[in-house]
């Protein structure tokens, strides 16, 4: 029986409807005939308030009570969604990361998952169970828990599918799909069919909250490939695999330190492309304080801020949108 790796998002899980939405989804792949492994977020703002409360205490708190405290979230998340699956009529366990086997290093708060020792989720599965992971943690040598970083359940997924040699991993969130730029700041920006693996990793590295830095690199290590979808809509995410293309596929607007980032593959010899940023540049009559070009991204960091005009016209320049 094949095996599918799902991974749902805090927004997806932030109140009991949304819980009812993402059991579905669920269930629709278990009828599907597969073995069902579904690691989650916390729910909502959990960790953000639990930081919070923390913080109240102690501004500076310690970073391995930090973590114990953080790691909460998410464990409730799994125990809520299986005692829902199982009343659905679905058998479902919910998994912490010291049950699951995920070994991490120690280091709080920034935690790298080391190895998972995969006999319990494989025991659970082979009786049919859903299996429910909490996701952005694991535990150390000395068994105390330790979190990956924010947006780490991502790399939980990945690497939870790499051990379990699955080649296709589900990220479901609230976006359904990585854009041209952020739809919430260009309207008009267009969801990609298929990123490589490397351009995706600039988008995130240059700080697109599409999915966790960590994660790309294992899944292009072990070769799986990952859909990121809506969990509210049916339609096909976006893939991130091998494969490459030679076209722009995304613009990161950082206004916080000035800084565009252009990213696409082998994007470095297009001379093209690159007079057509610089003439917009030139148009708006922008100070550049540096530009840095590298194989499948540039990188222009200006002197002074840059408003959504610019930000507008550069987008739909390069991706000739009119």
């Amino acid at each position: 029986m094949d095996t599918v790796v799902l991974k749902f998002g805090g927004s997806s899980l932030a109140d009991n409807e949304k819980l009812h939405i993402v059991a579905d989804k669920i269930i629709n792949f278990k009828k599907q005939g597969k073995n069902v492994v579904t690691i989650l977020s916390a729910q909502g703002k959990t960790t953000d308030n639990l930081i919070r409360e923390a913080k109240e205490l102690d501004l500076n708190p310690n970073k391995r009570e930090l973590d114990m405290l953080m790691a909460t979230g998410e464990q409730m998340s799994v125990a809520k969604l299986a005692i829902l699956l199982n009343k659905l009529g679905f058998s479902a366990i919910s998994l912490n990361a010291w049950q699951a086997k995920i070994y991490t290093n120690d280091i709080y708060g920034d935690s790298k998952i080391e190895k998972i020792d995969t006999k319990r989720i494989l025991d659970e599965l082979s009786e049919g169970k859903i299996v429910l992971i909490t996701g952005f943690q694991g535990i150390t040598k000395n068994n105390d828990i330790a979190t990956l970083g924010r947006g780490g359940s991502d790399t939980s997924a990945l690497a939870i599918a790499s051990a379990l040699d699955v080649n296709y991993c589900y990220i479901f969130s609230d976006v359904d799909g990585v854009y041209t730029a952020d739809p919430k700041i260009i309207k008009n920006a267009k969801k990609l069919e298929q990123v490589s693996y490397e351009e995706m990793q600039e988008i995130a590295d240059e700080g697109a909250k599409v999915l966790h830095n960590k994660c790309i690199k294992i899944a292009q290590k072990d070769n799986v490939q990952i859909e990121a979808a809506s969990t509210f809509k049916e339609n096909k995410g976006t893939i991130i695999n091998d494969e490459k293309s030679l076209n722009i596929k995304s613009i990161v607007f950082n206004k916080e330190c000035n800084k565009v980032s252009i990213i696409g593959n082998a994007i470095n010899e297009n001379e093209k492309i690159i007079d057509l940023i610089m003439d917009i540049i030139a148009k708006f009559e922008l100070n550049i304080i540096n530009i840095e070009i590298s194989k499948n991204k540039i990188c222009i960091r200006f002197k002074d801020q840059f408003n959504l005009v610019f930000m507008e016209s550069l987008h739909n320049k390069l991706f000739n949108i009119y």
